[in-house]
């Protein structure tokens, strides 16, 4: 089991920038894919954006592309989550979750949560 800690939630103003960061320990070798979701309140969980640090490939949101970027630090097991060009619909719980296979990608089955950080986006 993989276990996940994100960090670098806090107070921007819209326009501004922050950068998230979502730690791994625990069964990292195992790690294929990890995704960042925000969930604001009265919304659903929506999807943001994945990465497959084995390839660097990824993936985003049409409504962040552009704007967001994810990268992963192998070394570290970290996946960094840059945000810039903030709006205030960003304001929200990010979570990061992981996936252990390729299988387990494909169908969408994050098998690792981190707990959130809040992002709050100021008009």
């Amino acid at each position: 089991q993989v276990r996940l800690v994100e960090s670098g939630g806090g107070l921007v103003q819209a326009g501004g920038s922050l950068r998230l960061s979502c730690s791994s320990s625990g069964r990292t070798f195992s790690l294929y894919a990890v995704a960042w979701f925000r969930q604001a309140p009265g919304n659903e969980r929506q999807l943001i954006a994945t990465i497959a640090p084995s390839i660097g490939g990824t993936n985003y949101a049409a409504v962040v592309k552009g704007r967001f970027t994810l990268s992963a630090d192998n070394a570290t097991d970290t996946v960094y989550h840059q945000m810039n060009s903030l709006k205030p619909e960003a304001s929200a719980i990010s979570y990061c979750a992981a996936t252990n296979s390729l299988g387990a990608f494909f169908a969408a089955k994050w098998g690792s949560w981190g707990h959130g950080t809040q992002v709050t986006v100021s008009s």
